[in-house]
């Protein structure tokens, strides 16, 4: 790798001014080009659909992400808790890498693509990688991201209900959609951040903070994450991945830039991704612009239900969706939907699938369970946020919501 001369940088990130890359590890690793990849994959896939402002990247929400680690491990060294420079750096570098592995469009094609793959397998494996390439400088940042690292409160700002991620995701995500309800205070509660019994824990003054940070959670998931909207539009582009797949199983020859076309075509399993460097470097050159490319010209393509719903995608014209709490959509009438659309457009009741489709999403926005978030009293107990609150609402929060969707063409 090149050596650059001057590796003391500062970014100017919209949401909170100047970022200091004060680290040589850090600055080498933004550097390298599967991390510069993260530029071309939007942080919220198909949202701007809906929010036209939301085309940040994963490249912005890591390296702030980042930026909040290197202010929480300040924080706490104010407080007594030794962390060395040595582990500074591993924590930042883990939260810097912590989204290495997404895919193009981010969560959309994380099962379509490559099944059974998780992206924190894929950025592990990226991290593995990479730790060869760096000599093991990322030993304890690989460590701490899989939370083999003997000071476990390192793990938690990287991986936790309450880490440097989710943080940064809400504060931007609500900054380039517009949506207020995200905007959350985080420079106070990274500054009530504390560590009780190796864990990360919240001093008192902090437990409304808190709350606003767990409301805020919910509502941006049914706001803007999971918007019918942004459902429908995400679902579209997962049927026309799968019909191009079947058609790619069939011998139909799409068109596909050489990477998309090698995964398109050769199907690499989760074995193969994960433990050959040849496989995983052609992931690593995949992003946004492979796939909407491709969603362009299969416009044309010959087969009738590809460049119907690739033009729908073109052109933002996408399928009419309803939701609903109580129980699934009754099979009769999505039976009925597909008979309507396969006589509309002359195609068998199998391709109606494409266009008539249901399923649904869950939000839960806190689990007690795992790394929960705990307040840190002044006599030197703690207590879940969930007792610690006076708020009802808090409790509720933790219960799994579920809404069940029906998509099909508006037309019908």
């Amino acid at each position: 790798m090149q050596s650059l001369p001057n590796k003391k940088k500062i970014i100017n990130d919209p949401v909170y001014g100047f970022v200091n890359i004060t680290s040589e590890l850090i600055f080498d690793l933004i550097e390298h080009s599967v991390f510069q990849r993260l530029r071309r994959i939007k942080q919220l896939g198909l949202s701007y659909l809906v929010y036209p402002g939301a085309l940040h990247t994963r490249f912005q929400h890591v390296i702030g992400a980042m930026s909040l680690t290197a202010q929480a491990v300040d924080v706490l060294r104010t407080k007594g808790i030794e962390i060395t420079d040595e582990e500074k750096d591993a924590v930042c570098a883990a939260v810097l890498l912590h989204d290495i592995g997404h895919g193009p469009f981010s969560h959309t094609l994380e099962q379509v693509l490559i099944k059974e793959v998780h992206h924190e397998q894929l950025s592990l494996a990226f991290m593995m990688m990479l730790n060869e390439e760096f000599n093991g400088k990322l030993g304890k940042c690989i460590q701490i991201f899989t939370n083999q690292y003997h000071k476990k409160f390192l793990h938690q700002l990287v991986s936790s209900q309450l880490d440097m991620d989710r943080l940064d995701y809400l504060r931007r995500d609500s900054f380039y959609t517009g949506v207020q309800e995200g905007v959350i205070g985080h420079d106070r509660i990274i500054n009530m951040l504390n560590v009780y019994n190796d864990e990360l824990v919240i001093d008192e003054k902090g437990v409304y903070s808190i709350e606003k940070f767990l409301i805020a959670r919910r509502l941006m998931y049914w706001q803007v994450y999971l918007h019918k909207t942004v459902i429908a539009a995400e679902t579209l582009l997962v049927k026309a991945m799968q019909r191009a797949s079947y058609l790619a199983n069939n011998g139909v020859d799409l068109f596909a830039s050489p990477d998309f076309n090698f995964f398109l075509y050769e199907k690499p399993g989760a074995e193969q991704l994960l433990n050959n460097p040849e496989v995983l470097m052609r992931y690593s050159r995949l992003d946004d612009s492979d796939i909407f490319l491709s969603i362009k010209v299969w416009c044309d393509h010959s087969d009738k239900v590809l460049s119907d719903l690739c033009t729908q995608i073109r052109d933002r014209h996408l399928p009419k969706i309803e939701l609903k709490n109580e129980e699934p959509f009754n099979p009769s009438r999505v039976n009925e939907l597909k008979q309507q659309v396969a006589k509309q457009k002359g195609i068998s009741l199998e391709d109606a699938e494409y266009y008539v489709f249901t399923d649904s999403v869950s939000n839960k926005a806190y689990s007690p369970e795992g790394f929960n978030i705990k307040v840190f009293y002044k006599n030197g107990t703690t207590a879940d946020i969930t007792a610690a609150s006076d708020q009802y609402n808090i409790s509720a929060l933790a219960k799994s919501v579920t809404k069940y969707f029906l998509c099909y063409p508006k037309n019908i």
